[in-house]
């Protein structure tokens, strides 16, 4: 398929020693993506299996850990059936039927729902061996994977200010390289460099939140719920306090549980506590007999950010287009990532791909200007929601009102497990879908 070039874009200079059939081939791309997680290979998945040719640059080498629950609801499910992962058990997946709640004095047990546009079932999968999947998925697709890739400034062009590639560094040697294509994606993660080397920064007025976690051999390594826990107490002082997040417990079905929080930054707990002793000392109010004690620990309490609800913009400026964690795509109801993106990343392949296929610039940028208004349609009034919710729970008793009181009603209890995890059917849905639905549409797509 042949490349686009930008006004004012100059040709690569071709060193003497190299032909530049072979310097095109290496250095040069349709759409370069910077990060190789779930929203890079998504996208460069996508990208690939509509023809176009894609590199792929990642930092570390895979396998490779980050911090995340490891647990994904069926909207993650789709997403992986849609890259055609093989997700049986035998290829390493655990399935799970659904979420046990506990708060409140309550334990109830709720399946994913059943749902024409969702799978009735999530998986669960550690992500240092799951982020290698998608990106080898995406190289199978025809992505040129580049692994230790480090990422550095990005090449913009000064007659338009568009971004036309990247410096990096490759290898183990670390040898500078330059990457060129008329389109980027930052796939880079919350810290995102290239956007804020493209002078985006982070809204302030959007949630953030914190995950931590950890690992630990336990009994309760092979359970069918994924489980979480909404009364999240800090225990620790003279009086108990009610603190603005939800711990988890998910079996991993290998001998190990993957035990963990999610903060919210909507109080000042947020930033004057300790969050791996918290999560050490709510490890410890546990039943002995689940084995979530210091010697059972298999791994380090690790931590990471969880920017919410489009909490860096635009999505899309001179030749950007920002995908997963890098455009704060993180649903802010319940901290889920992984499914919005690698949405986002399917989204972002689809406007690319028609954008690629038209005749001047100037169409070309029409059709990526679309992307963040997708974005907006897609979860802008959901995201607009979720906001709220967050303020709403920053307020201890608001939270402890609401666990010990909606917990004891199974039908709201189901109405809120789809709206938290944001499973709905667009059209010919139940009742519950069609008031879900009709709030997002009318919450402001901000």
């Amino acid at each position: 398929m042949s490349r686009f070039r930008l006004p004012g874009e100059n040709a690569v200079t071709e060193s003497v020693s190299e032909p530049a059939s072979t310097l095109r081939s290496e250095h040069r791309a349709d759409v370069i993506v910077v990060g190789a997680g779930p929203a890079g290979s998504a996208t460069a998945y996508h990208l690939a299996k509509s023809g176009l040719d894609v590199l792929l640059l990642e930092k570390t080498a895979f396998p490779r850990e980050k911090v995340c629950g490891d647990g994904l609801t069926p909207r993650a499910t789709k997403q992986l059936i849609a890259m055609g992962i093989d997700i049986s058990e035998e290829a390493g997946w655990l399935r799970n039927k659904g979420l046990r709640i506990i708060g409140g004095g309550s334990r109830l047990q709720l399946d994913w729902p059943e749902l024409a546009s969702f799978p009735d079932y999530g998986l669960v999968r550690k992500r240092d061996d799951f982020d290698e999947q998608l990106a080898r998925q995406a190289q199978k697709a025809g992505a040129r994977l580049h692994e230790r890739c480090n990422v550095g400034a990005p090449i913009v062009n000064e007659l338009t200010g568009q971004i036309t590639g990247v410096h990096a560094k490759l290898g183990e040697e670390k040898e500078p390289v330059t990457f060129h294509a008329p389109i980027v994606v930052a796939a880079d993660g919350n810290s995102t460099r290239l956007s804020l080397a493209m002078g985006l920064h982070r809204r302030e007025d959007r949630p953030m939140g914190v995950a931590v976690r950890t690992y630990f051999t336990s009994p309760r390594h092979d359970d069918d719920y994924l489980e979480s826990w909404l009364e999240l107490w800090d225990r620790r002082g003279a009086q108990d306090r009610l603190l603005p997040g939800y711990g988890w417990i998910f079996g991993m079905g290998d001998g190990t549980s993957n035990v963990g929080l999610g903060i919210l930054n909507s109080s000042s707990a947020f930033r004057e506590l300790d969050w791996r002793e918290i999560l050490k000392a709510w490890c410890a109010s546990m039943p002995a007999e689940w084995g979530y004690t210091p010697e059972n620990m298999t791994g380090p309490i690790r931590g990471a950010a969880l920017p919410m609800a489009f909490n860096r913009q635009p999505h899309y400026t001179k030749g950007l287009l920002l995908v997963g964690d890098a455009g704060g795509l993180v649903n802010p109801f319940n901290g889920e990532g992984i499914a919005y993106a690698m949405e986002s990343g399917a989204i972002a392949a689809e406007v690319i791909v028609q954008a690629q296929a038209r005749a001047t610039y100037a169409q070309r940028e029409l059709a990526l200007h679309r992307y963040p208004k997708v974005l907006k349609d897609t979860y802008g009034g959901y995201y607009s929601l979720g906001r709220a919710f967050v303020k709403l729970i920053g307020n201890p008793k608001v939270m402890q009102i609401a666990t010990q009181r909606g917990l004891t009603h199974p039908l709201l209890m189901r109405f809120t497990l789809k709206m938290l995890a944001n499973l709905t059917d667009p059209t010919g849905g139940d009742a519950m879908d069609r008031i879900i639905n009709g709030l997002s549409k009318v919450a402001p797509k901000a």
